[in-house]
């Protein structure tokens, strides 16, 4: 059968080979963040500009995911994963040497696009270089590249940018990447291939279209106003006829690009929406953290980077744990405790004040790591125990798209929220601010906050700034908590999970 790979004479090389070139993807994915600053200076560009740095890879990475199952069985898994680890390396050697803004651009759209099949890919090699009963270690062991990547992304960017410059956040891939290529061109066996194979165009120019727009909407929405602004009304309407165009071509062409039976497989579309809701919940934080301890906490860059570090080691434990324990205890309980845990820590950050010490951040990140990483090896168990072996590619494929755009979403609720309850909470903040107002009479206050000089206002006016943005951010890590709640009654319909992949 197509897509079926031989067995690897060197299972453990050839699974370390693909994690660590899935791990170099996943850290770009965030690594870049901390260093827009630097680059903007570089390029003399604008915060609008510059944003197209991250978007260009997002939008280019979400829109090629798909197409990783048609690839690989129309070339062979391994030649496709060779030109994708190949051209990473030389997009990320063409990022850091870029020396004008639309090269930079251009090049992470490369780096992206490549990337982007490496995750899938990677996914399916490791489940078929293993028995089905040591899938669950496997997926834990895989996890750890593919999750922990996004969390040290920021935490090595930051030490890069400010050691050697920005220039070295995308230098590093590149000895990371040959290692990577060697190990896949040396113990990656190959699958066989389908000649004939056809692309269905129509329904892959249809869902790069939706897709596209939808995560180009998501990225710039809240920096032009939303809906106010025409190229969101504009990519808005694109999202949803391309997606609309799919569903229906899918629905009624003999040989889709995305086969819907695949939902039909048991287990595999509530595993979906557990990933969705994994997406939407787990990369917020990661975004939102960096600026709060930076811009509210005063924290120097190297120190914010040893602070997020605590989610890593937890995210690592735990999910080493749960490929040991998703065997015994079954993926309900883990995944319960794990949205549990994500909980937790949300609800404890959402009281946080300006004055919040180092210990909340250090433990409250551990638990958030603990509860990401609990929960991604069941999950795995859920999504694919009842698939053949040559519809895992094509699962890994949709599996990673639903999480990149939940990704999304998450991060574009969390920023609107954040602006939006800040100008809320400035506001009534600056209702308070005259000179009938008790407190500001007080004499210790008025000779701090004095309202009759400069100075004064001027003191006053940051100190509500940074109030009005502390409750902004009290408000995102509260809907976040509630987000990852709503995971906990759909835990009922979890059905009883064999080892994955068992037929």
């Amino acid at each position: 059968m197509s897509g079926i790979a031989v067995p690897a004479r060197h299972p453990a090389l050839a699974s370390a080979s693909v994690i660590l070139a899935t791990m170099i993807y996943s850290i770009d994915w965030t690594i870049a963040a901390v260093a827009l600053p630097h680059m903007q200076g570089t390029f003399s560009a604008t915060q609008d500009q510059i944003s197209w740095v991250i978007t260009s890879y997002i939008v280019a990475s979400a829109v090629m995911i798909p197409t990783a199952n048609f690839l690989s069985q129309r070339f062979g898994r391994k030649r496709v994963f060779v030109v994708a680890v190949a051209g990473f390396i030389l997009a990320s050697a063409c990022c850091g040497l870029a020396n004008s803004l639309q090269v930079e651009v251009v090049a992470r759209i490369l780096q992206g696009a490549c990337g982007a099949f490496l995750v899938p890919l990677s996914q399916a090699a490791v489940l078929d270089a293993y028995p089905p009963e040591k899938h669950a270690r496997m997926m834990g062991f895989w996890g750890m590249g593919s999750v922990f990547g996004p969390v040290i992304g920021p935490t090595l960017g930051g030490y890069l940018t400010e050691a050697l410059g920005w220039r070295w956040i995308f230098f590093i891939s590149v000895p990371i990447g040959l290692m990577a290529l060697i190990g896949v061109l040396a113990f990656l066996p190959e699958t066989k291939r389908d000649p004939g194979r056809r692309l269905d165009w129509f329904g892959f120019l249809t869902l790069a279209l939706g897709v596209g727009a939808l995560q180009m909407m998501l990225d710039r929405g809240e920096r032009q106003a939303w809906f106010e602004a025409p190229e969101i009304i504009v990519q808005a309407s694109l999202a949803v006829l391309g997606l609309y165009l799919f569903v229906a071509h899918s629905l009624t062409t003999r040989a889709p690009f995305l086969d819907p039976r695949l939902l039909a497989a048991r287990g595999f579309t509530l595993g979906l929406a557990f990933v969705f809701l994994y997406g939407m919940i787990t990369v917020p934080p990661m975004v939102l953290m960096p600026p709060f301890m930076q811009e509210l906490r005063g924290m120097p860059v190297d120190t914010i980077g040893l602070l997020q570090s605590p989610r890593g080691v937890g995210l690592l434990l735990s999910m080493f744990a749960g490929s040991l324990l998703t065997t015994v205890l079954g993926p309900r309980i883990l995944i319960g405790f794990g949205f549990a845990c994500l909980a937790l820590a949300s609800w404890e950050m959402s009281t946080w004040t300006l004055e919040v010490g180092v210990w909340p951040i250090i433990w409250t990140g551990f638990l958030h790591g603990i509860g990401a990483g609990i929960v991604w090896v069941p999950l795995q168990a859920v999504v694919f125990s009842n698939l053949e072996p040559s519809r895992r590619t094509e699962a890994a494929s949709v599996q990673n798209l639903v999480r990149s755009v939940a990704s999304s979403i998450g991060v574009s609720i969390a920023l609107t929220m954040l602006t939006r309850s800040a100008a809320t909470a400035r506001a009534r903040l600056v209702e308070h601010v005259t000179p009938y107002n008790e407190t500001l009479r007080f004499a210790d206050v008025a000779r701090y906050w004095d309202l009759e000089s400069l100075v004064g206002l001027a003191r006053l006016q940051q100190q509500v700034e940074l109030q009005a943005a502390m409750i902004g951010y009290a408000s995102d890590f509260r809907w976040l908590g509630a987000a990852a709640l709503l995971a906990l009654p759909l835990l009922v319909l979890l059905p009883r999970v064999r080892a994955v992949g068992r037929a």
